[in-house]
């Protein structure tokens, strides 16, 4: 992959608008059928020429697989601001151009930085009134929100009649995250005084096969008075209890460890929805420690990518 070969340049001119800071290309392009690709297919683009359009470094991600949607990220002035995101159409070709395009010298001297791009859809909204239940809570952020997806709120664990005072909102897309929180993080929403929308800290997608093989189930939105003698005595009603290694209960959530998958699947299908002690609780699997150490760098690094891009467009 020394050279950008002209088979791969396209027009690419005549196939990209620009809206809201970033030239956009396909998502889906002309002659995609089907639904659009699922999380994970889309990459992070760092290190780019400032004067670096699409045709100078999408042909070459293109050799990797087929590419849905590409966005430049743009100044005021046009110029693109060190970085871009590529979503292909399948999870495999994504991880290929991250192992085989990362530190890729572009021009002389410049190397790209690829990496796995968070593709945050959801978004913290703090400071709402702790006695509005759920229903009520999404009746108001859906008048105000377009694409929500689902709304997540939590309880207090002493008192299942008042909320914590924040919830969480997932869009269908990131596009569509990204648009409600440039709307409101300074606007807020009338009816809640002080509200703050911001973006939530994104769940790490966890490789397949390293979540096939976990056998812990997570559950959350349990009474601070719900015991681990409780939750044991409930979950003898769909597995055995040779099958139950131990159950650990922290505030109000818990993770309860099972000798093999399938108990721990029975368990999750169980005990999600159940209502304990009044509180109706959320079970899943659980997922690795090292998943939110992980995300948590990508994080930092993201932001202080983006960071700099900003500050670069006042230098120079």
């Amino acid at each position: 992959m020394n050279n950008i070969n002209a088979d791969y340049q396209i027009d690419y001119e005549e196939k990209i608008f620009q809206t809201n800071g970033q030239r956009k290309y396909g998502g889906p392009p002309e002659d995609w059928i089907g639904d659009p690709p699922p999380r994970g297919t889309e990459i992070f683009v760092g290190g780019l020429p400032r004067d670096f359009k699409e045709n100078s470094f999408v042909p070459l991600f293109a050799k990797i697989g087929r590419i849905y949607s590409t966005r430049l990220m743009v100044d005021f002035s046009g110029q693109n601001r060190g970085f871009a995101f590529i979503q292909y159409s399948t999870t495999a070709e994504a991880k290929t151009a991250i192992k085989d395009l990362h530190g890729y010298e572009i021009k002389p001297g410049m190397r790209l930085h690829v990496t796995k791009s968070i593709d945050n859809c959801r978004l913290f909204v703090g400071h709402i009134p702790k006695t509005l239940n759920k229903q009520q809570i999404e009746d108001i952020l859906r008048s105000y929100f377009d694409d929500i997806k689902q709304v997540f709120v939590y309880y207090n664990p002493s008192d299942k009649n008042q909320n914590r005072g924040f919830c969480f909102v997932e869009f269908q897309d990131h596009r569509a995250a990204c648009l409600a929180r440039r709307k409101y993080f300074t606007t807020g929403i009338s009816e809640w005084r002080g509200v703050v929308v911001d973006w939530a800290i994104p769940e790490e997608d966890v490789a397949e096969e390293v979540m096939n093989s976990v056998t812990v189930m997570y559950m959350r939105n349990l009474m601070l008075k719900t015991s681990e003698s409780t939750i044991r005595e409930l979950l003898l009603q769909c597995v055995k209890s040779c099958e139950i290694l131990r159950v650990r209960k922290v505030r109000d959530f818990a993770f309860a460890h099972f000798t093999n998958r399938n108990a721990a699947s029975n368990a999750i299908k169980f005990m999600n929805g159940f209502n304990i002690d009044g509180a109706e609780i959320f079970a899943t699997w659980a997922k690795p420690a090292y998943a939110i150490e992980k995300v948590n760098k990508v994080i930092c690094f993201l932001y202080l990518f983006y960071f700099i891009s900003y500050l670069l467009d006042y230098v120079i």
